[in-house]
């Protein structure tokens, strides 16, 4: 998007159908620079504009189009949101009492530690509410609306039941019924239908006809024919028994109980295809524990809204607590459920330095931890604004509805005059020629194609951000459908991207191949080293024996003095060196060429492997792996299934990769190793150049370009910001089955809108002929209208009970 253009968000009132958001958008677009896209079940607008283009030119262009508007505006400002580097958070070690009280906001007359007044701070003249989320929806008015629709549809039913009772049936008609049955409709096509009559009215002032026109001039022509019937000849219903008599009272009425029972029906589909994504942004904690420094000095805790927490802030978590918004743990351990999040059923364990995200939950230890990220920054914000973009877009199967419904109303007028012509020029039957009319109209409402695509792809996308899979836009249904290859990252993807020791290697000479001890001592080295071979060793042994003399050289290992490690020694100590043969030169331990046979042994597949020498003499060797996932073979087999071909693309050397290739199931010739990002974008560029659709996982860095260069870009949750923004679908989980889930639910989306659609042209196609040819009445016609746009809802509404694999 250009510096000079910005992107506006509006709620529109009083849209009904397909051809509203047509007209709404059509109106919009014709503002210099500016592109509009309507979602009919959200009723929103998402607007990008030139800068010079007001927010009130846009709300009144959306008003002189017939619709109400307004802004919606996000609750977080920017007073209250940001994001920090977590590399630059100080990650020491550090008990509450002794955090750095400088970095602590005075907490006036708080003195007694532990206390949990609430004090206000950082005020920003924001409303407290979750993360991410938007005050501006006004559920109030919302469920008050609701309920008036279903007031309006009760009154209907309750005296359209009488009417079409009398109406239909001889023996319970009376002298002059007909007054009574036209009463009794009065309220029913007047105040009942008014939502109908105000709409068509609107778009009539405006030159513009929707579906709303075509119901009330349905109903109005069938109440009023039937009403003049009775005026012009009194006598007509005054002896019952007789039969039907000429008048439509009851399917006036009729018709518009059965159309208020769907547009209920489909106000609350709405509402639950819409579930997810409140659900989403209702996950947030509602307050934090944040520590504070009192006026005498001491450290306190106070309980702040969410709202108020600001970038930096430290605050505690205790188990069972929801983690109010992203940040670094700076003091503690725990293992933290990110369920609600990624869809990882397994906690997460953290200490200190691990990234923690605001509204997962921690299960056992206490935590300190600093905010990284508030308000609209946090992960669970971002969440829901993806959620939120993809739904308010538009998928390009949706413009084929969107260009029938622009003409598609004025058509059917011109049927329905054609066929009231025909009937009275072959027949001379007026009541025939309304009645043919009139079915033309009620039965061509074009309902469920308004409906078609949007309730499928609110439903579908927050299904997917239940399950941890954020869609960016709806155009992305489209690439899943075409791709048949998908690319994929090794390291972080494919594998863990964390070292772990596979194998360990005593040497005799060494107490007798002592495997144990020598993990013991090389671990007891390693533990003051941030390298990631040295925490994959240190992390076998969680209490390490201390260590003097510790010295370490980038690239080549580390040294120290590992003090009475053992009882049973009863030693002062030994000197332990871990790391390259250079490493040991240095430390002046000879490797003689057997060591290096076996060392050559150990990394011929690829494995990383170390020399580990005690008291100056080679003693073993640690072999470390990249593991694969968990369940990755398994994923790519399901990504064969679904028609795609995979190829593993890594920086790695090409005997890893091979190793990693044999294990998930990837042909040799698939695997391209030891390439640079530049490269990958060259790979990814080929495979489109022989005629690929590629789909590429990935999540670090160096992914970002190939990413954006792919027609399918999938950013693994864990990984980088940049690989997140690059990709069209983010998986916030971190296991390579969640790829296979996206694009099976994508396609699953995809198929239910082609399926929608599919049927709403089928039924209007079909059943304007019959209405046509007389054969259908305008009773029987009202409610297979709105059955139809119920259908439609609930077929997309299967898409809540989607199940990866299922």
């Amino acid at each position: 998007m250009s510096s000079d253009t910005r992107v506006v968000d509006l709620a529109i009132e009083g849209m009904t159908c397909a051809s509203c958001v047509a007209r709404v958008e059509r109106k919009l677009k014709r503002l210099d620079g500016v592109d509009a896209v309507v979602n009919l079940p959200l009723e929103s607008a998402r607007v990008t504009a030139p800068a010079d283009v007001t927010d009130d030119e846009l709300l009144e262009t959306v008003r002189a189009t017939g619709y109400g508007a307004r802004l919606v505006r996000p609750t977080v400002g920017p007073a209250r949101t940001g994001r920090v580097d977590t590399a630059r958070v100080d990650t020491a070690r550090v008990d509450t009492a002794q955090l750095d009280t400088a970095q602590l906001d005075t907490v006036p007359g708080s003195t007694v530690p532990g206390s949990t007044d609430t004090v206000p701070h950082a005020q920003t003249g924001q409303p407290d509410s979750a993360p991410g989320s938007d005050a501006e929806v006004a559920p109030s008015e919302r469920r008050d609306a609701a309920a008036l629709l279903r007031s309006r549809m009760i009154i209907a039913l309750a005296l359209s039941v009488p009417v079409f009772l009398i109406s239909m049936a001889p023996g319970l008609q009376f002298a002059h019924w007909g007054w009574v049955v036209a009463a009794l409709s009065a309220p029913v096509v007047t105040w009942s239908a008014w939502p109908f009559h105000r709409a068509a009215a609107i778009n009539a002032r405006h030159g513009a006809s929707t579906m709303d026109t075509l119901v009330s001039l349905g109903v109005a022509v069938a109440w009023l024919f039937s009403l003049a019937q009775l005026v012009l000849h009194p006598d007509l219903t005054a002896h019952p028994g007789h039969g039907h008599a000429p008048v439509y009272f009851e399917t006036a009425a009729v018709i518009t109980s059965f159309l208020l029972v769907g547009r209920y029906a489909e106000a609350r589909a709405k509402a639950r295809s819409g579930e997810a994504l409140r659900r989403l942004l209702d996950l947030g904690a509602r307050s934090a524990s944040v520590l504070r420094r009192s006026d005498d000095g001491h450290i306190v805790e106070v309980a702040v809204p969410v709202a108020q927490l600001r970038i930096g802030d430290a605050f505690v978590v205790r188990p069972g607590e929801k983690i109010a918004t992203d940040g670094v743990v700076v003091h503690g351990a725990s293992a933290v459920d990110t369920s609600l999040i990624t869809g990882e059923s397994l906690p997460v364990e953290v200490t200190d330095g691990d990234e923690v995200t605001g509204a997962t939950v921690n299960t056992s230890g206490r935590l300190l931890v600093r905010a990284t990220a508030v308000g609209a920054d946090t992960a669970l914000a971002q969440m829901g604004r993806l959620v939120s973009d993809a739904q308010s877009g538009k998928a390009p199967i949706a413009r084929l509805a969107d260009r029938v419904s622009a003409v598609f109303v004025p058509i059917v007028l011109g049927i329905t005059v054609l066929t009231a012509a025909i009937w009275l020029l072959t027949t001379g039957d007026a009541v025939a020629a309304l009645t043919a009319a009139v079915s033309v109209l009620v039965i061509a409402c074009p309902c469920a194609l308004g409906l078609a695509t949007p309730t499928a792809l609110l439903t579908g996308t927050g299904r997917g951000a239940q399950l941890g899979i954020l869609i960016k836009g709806p155009a992305v249904l489209e690439d899943t459908r075409r791709a048949d290859t998908i690319v994929l990252d090794k390291t972080g993807t494919v594998t863990t991207g964390r070292l772990t020791v596979e194998h360990v290697d005593a040497f005799e000479s060494f107490d007798g191949g002592d495997t144990d001890r020598l993990l013991r001592l090389a671990a007891a080295v390693e533990h003051a080293s941030e390298h990631p071979i040295a925490r994959a060793i240190a992390g076998t042994q969680p209490s390490p024996a201390a260590v003097e003399h510790f010295a370490s050289a980038p690239g080549g290992g580390v040294r120290g003095l590992v003090l009475v490690p053992f009882a049973e020694q009863g030693g002062a100590g030994h000197m332990v060196v871990v790391g390259r043969e250079e490493w040991l030169g240095v430390s002046g331990v000879d490797v003689d060429e057997p060591t290096r046979l076996r060392l050559a042994e150990a990394e011929r597949d690829g494995a990383t492997a170390v020399l580990v020498a005690v008291d100056g003499q080679v003693a073993g060797i640690i072999t470390l792996r990249d593991a694969v996932k968990p369940g990755a073979a398994d994923a790519i087999a399901r990504l064969r299934r679904l028609g795609l071909s995979p190829v593993l693309l890594t920086g790695d050397n090409a005997h890893s990769a091979g190793h990693v290739a044999a294990q998930v199931g990837i042909d040799a010739d698939r695997v391209h190793a030891g390439v640079t990002p530049a490269e990958k974008v060259a790979v990814v560029e080929r495979l489109q150049a022989d005629g690929a659709t590629v789909a590429m996982a990935g999540d670090g860095v160096n992914d970002a370009a190939a990413l954006a260069q792919a027609d399918l870009g999938l950013a693994m949750g864990t990984g980088t910001d940049v690989a997140i923004d690059a990709a069209d679908i983010t998986l916030m989980g971190h296991h390579l089955g969640q790829v296979a889930d996206a694009v099976e639910l994508s396609r699953r989306t995809l198929g239910t809108i082609r399926s929608n659609l599919f049927w709403a042209f089928a039924y209007n196609v079909l059943a304007i002929p019959v209405a046509a040819l007389g054969l259908l009445n305008p009773m029987i016609a009202g409610a297979a209208m709105a059955f139809s746009s119920v259908f439609v809802v609930l077929n997309s509404l299967r898409l809540r009970r989607f199940t990866p694999g299922g």
